[in-house]
């Protein structure tokens, strides 16, 4: 049902893409500065201030559906590409900043990796960065027990140390094959 519904969403999303201007290798245009609040409450842009590669995914840490795949993926990921000698931070961005705030994204995160990094701000701080990768987000109903459900994009965005977009990963791959993507394109970023 999940990689279903991730389906779906990439089906209905990519036709938005082909209308962007095209980055070299990719359909689309994607990307583009931002400045959000870390979990530690510290100012972070696009730019990863350690210098490393990232892998970017927009969703929410209490998420029952596509980011609750996603996020141990990302783990997974950076943890395989670990052990190959690169380097890769694991970010999200959410889209639920009013239970994704800079006290509750920490605990949240770093259950599934130490050193994920969660992002979250103002309604328009956050707009920006949603723009910037053509993401859109939409409440489509409110569950008794966890709240308010949304509608957010799939997409795991590989970045290279300065925020500049290098690949898309697709969530709904085995972890070996999302970090043998990440690794042909950050071997000698890290």
């Amino acid at each position: 049902m999940r990689l279903a519904a991730a389906a779906a969403f990439v089906a209905v999303t990519l036709p938005a893409f082909a209308e962007a201007p095209k980055l070299p290798g990719l359909p689309f245009n994607l990307g583009g500065d931002y400045v959000l609040t870390d979990q530690t409450g510290a100012l972070r842009t696009q730019a990863d201030p350690n210098g490393h590669p990232q892998l970017l995914f927009f969703g929410y840490a209490n998420c029952l559906e596509v980011c609750s795949a996603a996020l141990p993926l990302m783990a997974q990921v950076a943890d395989a590409v670990a052990a190959k000698g690169i380097t890769v931070t694991p970010v999200m961005i959410t889209v639920d900043p009013a239970r994704d705030t800079v006290e509750t994204l920490g605990p949240a995160l770093t259950q599934h990796h130490a050193d994920f990094i969660g992002l979250t701000g103002s309604e328009e701080q956050l707009q920006v960065a949603y723009d910037a990768y053509q993401v859109e987000t939409e409440e489509v109903f409110f569950d008794p027990e966890y709240g308010p459900v949304y509608a957010h994009g799939s997409f795991l965005y590989l970045l290279d140390a300065d925020g500049k977009l290098l690949t898309l990963v697709p969530p709904v791959v085995a972890p070996e094959v999302a970090a043998d993507i990440v690794a042909k394109y950050t071997v000698g970023q890290s």
